[in-house]
C-alpha cells in the first residue's frame, strides 16, 4: 500500500478517535483522571472524556460502589469549579458523602423525576449544554437507540456522560464508549485500628471501544486513586499512582 494511503487511513483513525472522545496523549501531559494503569486500557492511554460511559449496578452493593467510583471520577472532571447534573427517578446518592471525593454538594444539580423516559430526555438535553463538566443518569434499562441519542448529544458539546444501569437482565449492545462494572472490596484499616477503612473497588472494564478490557483493584485515598496489589506473601500492598 502506498505511503500516502497509509497516512490517510492513519489520520482517519485518529480523527474518528477524537470524535469518539479519545484524545491523543502528549508525552509531557499527566493524566487528569489519575487512574494510572487503568488508563492503559484506553486508546492512546487516556481516559476518554466528551463521551458516554455505561456502569452496571446489578446488586445494591454494586450500585453503591458504582456511585462512589463515579463520584471520584466526577471530582476530577469538576476541578476549577465545574458543575454536574445528576438525574434519576430513584436517587440513592447521599449528597454530603460527595465531599469525601472532593466534590462540594452545591456544585451538583440533582434532578428527581418520576418517569424513566423523562430521565433520558433530561439527560440528553443536559448533555447538549457545554457548561456542564459531566452529566449522570440513573436508569433501569437502556436501549441502543437511547444510548445513541446520548452519544450524539456529547459529540458536539464534549460533555462527559455517566449512565448507571440498575437492571441488566436484558443487557444489550449500546453506543457508549466504555462499559464498567464496579464491585466493593473489603476495606483495610490503618495499622489494624478498629473502624472503617478507605473505599476499595474491584474495577472491571468489560468493553471499551478500540481499547483493551481488563480488571483492577483500586483504593481511594487522599484525593487520588491507588492501585491495590498483592505482595509475595499474599498481603495487600499499595502503590501510589500519579494524580492529575
Amino acid at each position: 500500500m502506498p505511503a500516502t494511503k497509509k497516512d490517510i487511513i492513519s489520520q482517519l483513525r485518529k480523527d474518528i478517535l477524537l470524535l469518539e472522545g479519545f484524545k491523543p496523549r502528549a508525552a509531557e501531559v499527566v493524566s487528569v483522571m489519575g487512574l494510572g494503569i487503568v488508563e492503559t486500557a484506553f486508546p492512546n492511554g487516556v481516559f476518554p472524556t466528551g463521551t458516554v460511559h455505561e456502569f452496571l449496578g446489578i446488586a445494591a452493593e454494586q450500585a453503591a460502589a458504582c456511585g462512589g467510583f463515579m463520584a471520584a471520577l466526577l471530582g476530577k472532571l469538576m476541578q476549577n469549579d465545574g458543575v454536574t447534573m445528576w438525574i434519576s427517578s430513584s436517587r440513592k446518592i447521599f449528597p454530603p458523602a460527595l465531599k469525601a471525593f472532593g466534590i462540594e454538594p452545591d456544585r451538583v444539580i440533582f434532578v428527581d423525576l418520576q418517569k424513566e423516559k423523562d430521565v433520558f430526555w433530561a439527560m440528553e438535553e443536559a448533555l447538549k449544554c457545554e457548561g456542564f463538566a459531566a452529566v449522570v443518569g440513573e436508569v433501569q434499562e437502556m436501549s441502543f437507540a437511547q444510548s445513541r441519542r446520548l452519544q450524539l448529544a456529547v459529540e458536539s458539546s464534549r460533555v462527559t456522560g455517566f449512565v448507571l444501569r440498575r437492571d441488566v437482565r436484558k443487557l444489550s449492545a449500546t453506543a457508549c464508549s466504555a462499559r464498567w462494572q464496579i464491585s466493593p472490596l473489603p476495606s483495610v484499616t490503618e495499622n489494624g485500628m478498629p473502624g472503617v477503612g478507605l473505599p476499595r473497588w474491584n474495577i472491571e472494564l468489560l468493553k471499551v471501544r478500540n481499547g483493551q478490557p481488563g480488571t483492577w483493584q483500586m483504593e481511594w485515598a487522599t484525593d487520588r486513586f491507588i492501585e491495590v496489589r498483592k505482595s509475595v506473601a499474599g498481603e495487600p500492598s499499595l502503590q501510589q499512582l500519579k494524580a492529575g
